[in-house]
Formats: structure tokens, C-alpha cells, sequence
């Protein structure tokens, strides 16, 4: 699954590291580059925000072993999980695989944003966070199922905006997210099907705020799940990453200059 690993990584960690053996919990930080994942903004059946409670380790996803996020009712049952890595540079990718529930339910959805701030953002914004985001949403690739259909919808500076893929092209075998940093306040976000049927969607744009982006959050708000297995209702995760470093890229654009003056000589 992990058709991007290289020496220019510079941040990585995927749900089969062995920090997780044990279980998902909130202040684990498997593989490198990443803070610790904060559950903040976690919201249980009873309508409290909670730190807890909707996260853990499946191994029935079509991803494998997976990160889940699972839902304890539909009134509430808000499940989050999000976590930092250095700000995002000019020509860097950051890149996850998700896989997201097969079934819909009115006004519920789920969402992977690229935010600016220090902790994962509440609904209705900081005043609903104990914790105190600061962030704002940079770019949201998400689902939210009123009157789209199953639509996945791509925010950002200019609004929302249709994208040509729905749950069913994305929940078969999973979707990758590529997010790249084109300029300090534009970028390119690819979403890849895993499933063979469907086409990439590509979108181009400017960011919501001036940046930077230096957190990734998943949320689910959807149909209330059986368990860690139920496959047809949970959010699921398998890895996140950040490529390349910008000074690799400057090094392969020296050597192949090298190789080229090289071959000129000879």
C-alpha cells in the first residue's frame, strides 16, 4: 500500500507500526515527523466532548490493520482523531489512505482536512473546545449527505466544490489523498480510488487562510457502528505520510545534472 515510501520522507507512520499493537489510544505517536494523536473533539452519546471512546485498531477494513473510527449514536456519536507534523513546505505531498464507511444516513458524513493550528477543531469552533484550537481549515476533502447524493465535496478559499467521485467509488478498497503545496497559499489535491473503477479527481486552489498547514484530522459522523469490525459503518485509516523533503529534490536535480555533464564528457 505504500507505493510512496522513499528517502526523502520526512514524516511517516502506519497503523501496523508496533506502537499500536496494543490498541489506538489518544498520546501515541508510532513512526516519525508526527506529534502524538489527540482524540480532542470526540463526542460521546450524551452530548459531552470527550478525549476518547470512538477510536481503535480493526484488522477487517479492506486496508488491513487500520486505524477506525466508529460512531455510538447517531445524535451524537462524533468521532476525531488528528495529529501535527512540521509545516507543510512548497513542493511537499502530504499523502493518506483512508476508507470510508459504505452506508449513508441524512446529514451525516465524514471529513479528512488540512488545517493550521495545534489541536484537532471542534464543531462550532473554539468555543466549543476545551482544549482551545486555534486553527482554521485549510482544505476539506469530505462527504456530508443532505442532497448530494454521496457526493465527496472539496472545500476551500473559493467554497465548496463537486468532486466526480462518491462513497461507493472510494468505500470499495479505499482512497489515497494527495495533498501538495504548490505555492505558500495554493495547492493540488488528488484523490485516488483504490478500487480500479474509478478515475482520479484532481482539484486545484487556494488555500483557506494564509497557512500554514501543519495538522491532519479525520471525523466521522455517521450511522451508529456495530463495533471495531463493522466494516460497513467505521472510518478507517492505514497510514499518513509527508514526501518529499524539498532539499531531495534539489539533490536529485544535482545528480542528474552530474550524470548528464558526465555523459557529455564521455
Amino acid at each position: 500500500m505504500l507505493t510512496s515510501i522513499c528517502s526523502g520522507q520526512v514524516a511517516l507512520d502506519v497503523a501496523t507500526d508496533p506502537t499500536y499493537a496494543g490498541g489506538w489510544a489518544a498520546g501515541q505517536n508510532g513512526g516519525y515527523g508526527f506529534g502524538a494523536w489527540s482524540f480532542n473533539g470526540t463526542q460521546a452519546p450524551d452530548n459531552s466532548f470527550v478525549t476518547s471512546g470512538q477510536q481503535g485498531m480493526s484488522s477487517s477494513s479492506p486496508l488491513g490493520t487500520a486505524w477506525t473510527l466508529f460512531n455510538l449514536s447517531t445524535s451524537a456519536g462524533l468521532a476525531t482523531a488528528g495529529r501535527s507534523f512540521a509545516p507543510l513546505q512548497v513542493g511537499q505531498t502530504i499523502e493518506t489512505v483512508i476508507d470510508n464507511p459504505t452506508t449513508t444516513q441524512f446529514y451525516r458524513g465524514w471529513t479528512v482536512s488540512f488545517n493550521s493550528g495545534n489541536d484537532n477543531i471542534y464543531p462550532g469552533g473554539s468555543g466549543n473546545n476545551p482544549a482551545g484550537d486555534t486553527g482554521l481549515a485549510q482544505v476539506q476533502a469530505y462527504h456530508f449527505e443532505y442532497f448530494n447524493y454521496g457526493q465527496w465535496t472539496v472545500s476551500d478559499l473559493s467554497g465548496n466544490t463537486g468532486a466526480t467521485l462518491y462513497n461507493t467509488d472510494t468505500a470499495v478498497a479505499g482512497v489515497k489523498l494527495d495533498l501538495t503545496l504548490t505555492s505558500a497559499t495554493t495547492y493540488s489535491l488528488t484523490m485516488t480510488p483504490l478500487g480500479g473503477s474509478a478515475s482520479p479527481y484532481t482539484q486545484t486552489g487556494s488555500l483557506a487562510n494564509g497557512g500554514p498547514i501543519d495538522w491532519i484530522q479525520y471525523q466521522l459522523y455517521n450511522k451508529v457502528s456495530g463495533g471495531l469490525n463493522d466494516t460497513a459503518n467505521n472510518f478507517e485509516v492505514s497510514y499518513v505520510e509527508v514526501i518529499p523533503e524539498p532539499s531531495t529534490l534539489a539533490l536529485i536535480g544535482f545528480g542528474s545534472a552530474g550524470l548528464l555533464f558526465l555523459r557529455r564528457r564521455k
